[in-house]
């Protein structure tokens, strides 16, 4: 999980990420994100309200990690909820966490 952590922190010096709930329901409804990664330790009714977003507007969702563990990852406290706008970045994210679930 570090690699994922680690890129995770590169997105956002790219300025790939939009950290957040408005940020990322923004990013959703403009067509821009790759891929809405969700804290496992976000309030159910987050997690609902951003698994429906990404399935109607067919974004790919991962659910890991806790909100601080996201947030020290983009140099924040806590996020709930973040979206990577870079399709080449969402792609190696999605790599990264499968690989580390199955290495579980």
């Amino acid at each position: 999980m570090r690699k994922f952590y680690s890129l995770l922190g590169l997105c956002k010096r790219a300025n790939k990420v939009a950290g957040g709930e408005v940020a990322a329901e923004e990013a959703i409804r403009g067509k821009k994100a790759c891929l809405v990664i969700v804290a496992g330790d976000a309030s159910a009714n987050t997690k609902k309200k951003f698994h429906n977003s990404a399935s109607f507007y067919e974004v790919p969702i991962l659910e890991l990690g806790t909100k601080a563990d996201l947030g020290r990852a983009v140099g924040e406290e806590i996020r709930a909820v973040l979206v990577v706008t870079e399709a080449g970045f969402a792609a190696k994210l999605q790599q990264l966490a499968q690989t580390a679930e199955n290495a579980e």
